[in-house]
């Protein structure tokens, strides 16, 4: 069993975890030397208490769309975005179809807009859509390179040129600035799409996971970055097709989102740091609570590869046996048993980061609020609790991690969005309005 540890860190890079932060009384310092990011500046550390206040949270139902009943514009392929304007509209991304439907507040169909098509507003490979505040809607094409700008009344408006290497493009996770022509996005997140005609030979090696600004304001995008989140070492010296180092398990994930005021909160280490960050300053202020990482142990590494283990001889032979390729017009599928064995070796043969990380998800809430998923008992959960906290720093409670899920999207008003996928694979978008006490 092997436990990679991290390589020795270049100047300005930094250490994180429970071997160099200790909780005490030197916490505030610690975190503030060894989580620096960016320009150098006052960063103000914010500790909040350890001991977990409890409140509920209610969810009253305002309309739900999507049904094999339905209206044929609400019988969904692909839920892939949905997202909320300042008016409370909603828009839903169907890229099985290349396809938003922009919905008013009670449900109704206002217009779908768009289609696949090589013209101006209409779509090559949808990668992500943000509504802005005022009703703008900004849809990220890869195969055009370009963003597609809908006017609030859903009517094409412009395209902006991504501009920079067209032989290779990244599309991360994509949000709008309130309030600003700009969205924000991280080329080396969490969750990446790549679209290469180019030799990855050739790219240089990511040093960072940046969270760039990009101003739509021109013809042609141009960017800014805003943070750059720290990298953590990967499997073996080769980069992977993104050129980040191949992920080890359990390594930190880049977790961010988007406050009201266009600045960012981040986390990017297994400590529990939330680091709240705006261009041009880079970190102001680290929120901390006292929930240091667990290390890596033998017993911890043989417990994930036999849950894992578990989940696969669970999986029947006949998803294993799926197609893996087309050739002359047919079907080339899989041996069963031959996929099992690959995928049982697979996982004998994991990597382990050094530290188990405390925080699984960060997502920001319309007001600003927010919502910090850790990890659950087991190493391998990470479906714990969800923290509340204010971006000055103030801990509001924590919701319990049975029966919480987390929106995927928030709106004025405590509005939000749920995803839902039945057993026939019907899936249907539920809204409602969302309050916490």
């Amino acid at each position: 069993m092997i436990v990679r540890t991290r390589a020795k860190q270049e100047s300005g890079e930094r250490m994180t975890g429970a071997r160099e932060v200790m909780v005490n009384s030197a916490f505030s310092l610690t975190i503030l030397s060894l989580l620096s990011v960016g320009p150098a500046a006052a960063q103000e550390v914010m500790e909040m208490t350890g001991e977990d206040r409890w409140i509920e949270a209610d969810f009253e139902e305002v309309y739900r769309i999507g049904s094999l009943d339905g209206q044929e514009w609400e019988q969904f392929g692909t839920v892939s975005t949905v997202a909320f304007d300042g008016a409370g509209r909603l828009y839903v991304l169907d890229s099985q179809v290349s396809q938003i439907f922009l919905v008013d507040t009670d449900g109704t169909l206002i217009r779908a807009i768009g289609r696949a098509g090589e013209g101006p507003g209409e779509f090559r490979s949808m990668r992500g859509m943000v509504a802005m505040e005022d009703g703008r809607l900004v849809v990220r094409d890869t195969g055009h390179r370009a963003y597609h700008v809908f006017d609030p009344n859903g009517e094409f408006e412009r395209m902006v040129r991504m501009g920079g290497d067209p032989s290779f493009t990244i599309a991360g996770l994509l949000l709008p600035q309130r309030g600003a022509n700009a969205v924000i996005t991280t080329p080396l997140g969490s969750r990446e799409f790549a679209v290469s005609s180019g030799a990855l030979s050739e790219r240089d090696p990511a040093r960072s996971r940046p969270i760039e600004l990009v101003s739509l304001a021109g013809d042609e995008a141009v960017t800014d970055t805003i943070v750059d989140g720290w990298l953590p070492p990967g499997e073996g010296d080769e980069p992977n097709l993104f050129g980040l180092p191949t992920p080890l398990t359990f390594d930190p994930k880049l977790h961010w989102g988007v406050l009201p005021d266009g600045s960012v909160a981040f986390a990017d280490s297994t400590t529990y740091a939330v680091k709240i960050a705006a261009a041009g300053t880079g970190v102001s202020r680290v929120l901390v609570r006292p929930f240091p990482p667990e290390p890596m142990t033998d017993r911890l590494m043989r417990a994930e590869k036999n849950r894992r283990l578990r989940e696969l001889e669970a999986i029947p032979d006949e998803e294993l046996g799926g197609v893996r390729g087309i050739v002359n017009g047919q079907p080339i599928r899989r041996d069963p048993g031959e996929e099992r064995q690959r995928r049982r070796e697979d996982i004998e043969s994991m990597e382990f980061f050094e530290e188990v990380p405390v925080i699984r998800g960060l997502f920001v809430a319309w007001d600003g609020t927010i919502w910090v998923r850790r990890r659950g008992e087991e190493p391998g959960n990470a479906n714990g609790p969800v923290d509340l906290l204010t971006p000055d720093g103030t801990y509001l409670g924590s919701l319990p991690a049975e029966g919480t899920r987390i929106p995927r999207a928030f709106g004025p008003d405590g509005l939000a969005a749920f995803v839902e996928t039945d057993e026939l694979g019907v899936r249907t978008v539920v809204v409602g309005r969302l309050s916490v006490g």
